[in-house]
């Protein structure tokens, strides 16, 4: 029988800044490198990054309806039931658009490599699969990172805001942002001032796309798909160019071995 979709919740404030889950990451994945992460590379699927007293995880937020997905011409990336968002190196063109794509700036790409690929957070489909938790979770000491059914996740993250609500800012980051995200983010402060991306809106992005398009007659559906996706790369490429470039900056330095909307417009 299948299971009901699954995922994190990841509690800011319990995080006490222990790097586990960025070691327990990169042994599933038989990564080289220590815990020191703080960006995501081909190497690094989660980072963690300090905000002042506080530590923030970076991963892929494995959208319930992804616009990396709705973008692959060749369908390498692809949501499963279970929840992941994964990814088939051996269909990759590499043509990248899942980079410019992605809201959450997620995607990298293996510059260095003979025949490079896309690679980011898989949610640990294969473990998933076996009805294991996802490395990260497992090891984190703290219950900072708890995986589960998304239902259930997003109902403890309720309650934890209801229950405690001097602890928390009011929101759930991935409930709603951009359709909804199976990696949901519980935090003292607000989103935004700890580097989240806020007001993506609530409707996915390919159905934004898809919603555009229904409006424009059938004989320039064609050329408004072509401008369309036009704006959106190249609104997109500068930020993914500046990601990239300190992404490079950190791999440089390290030595070798690596929408939340407004709360009062809710209110």
């Amino acid at each position: 029988m299948d299971s009901k979709p699954r995922g994190l919740l990841i509690d800011i404030t319990r995080c006490i800044g222990c790097r586990a889950c960025v070691a327990a990451c990169k042994s599933a994945h038989g990564f080289p490198g220590d815990d020191s992460d703080t960006e995501l590379s081909a190497t690094a699927y989660t980072a963690l990054v300090e905000r002042g007293e506080l530590y923030v995880r970076r991963l892929c937020m494995h959208c319930v309806t992804p616009s990396c997905v709705s973008v692959c011409p060749v369908a390498a990336l692809q949501k499963t039931s279970a929840g992941p968002v994964t990814y088939d190196s051996s269909r990759c063109l590499g043509c990248r658009y899942c980079m410019l794509a992605c809201p959450f700036n997620v995607p990298r790409y293996e510059w260095s490599a003979t025949v490079p690929s896309v690679r980011k957070c898989d949610l640990c489909a294969e473990r998933l699969a076996r009805g294991e938790l996802t490395a990260c979770a497992e090891a984190c000491p703290a219950e900072a990172t708890i995986a589960g059914e998304r239902d259930e996740l997003l109902a403890e993250a309720h309650r934890r805001l209801r229950e405690s609500p001097d602890q928390y800012y009011p929101y759930i980051y991935g409930e709603n942002d951009v359709g909804g995200t199976s990696v949901l983010i519980l935090a003292p402060v607000s989103f935004a001032g700890l580097g989240f991306p806020t007001g993506l809106g609530s409707m996915p992005l390919p159905d934004l796309t898809m919603q555009a398009l229904g409006k424009i007659p059938a004989v320039v559906t064609v050329g408004g798909a072509a401008l369309l996706a036009i704006h959106w790369i190249t609104h997109r490429r500068e930020e993914v160019a500046r990601a990239q470039a300190a992404d490079g900056r950190t791999q440089q330095n390290r030595p070798a071995a690596g929408s939340e909307a407004d709360c009062d417009d809710d209110d």
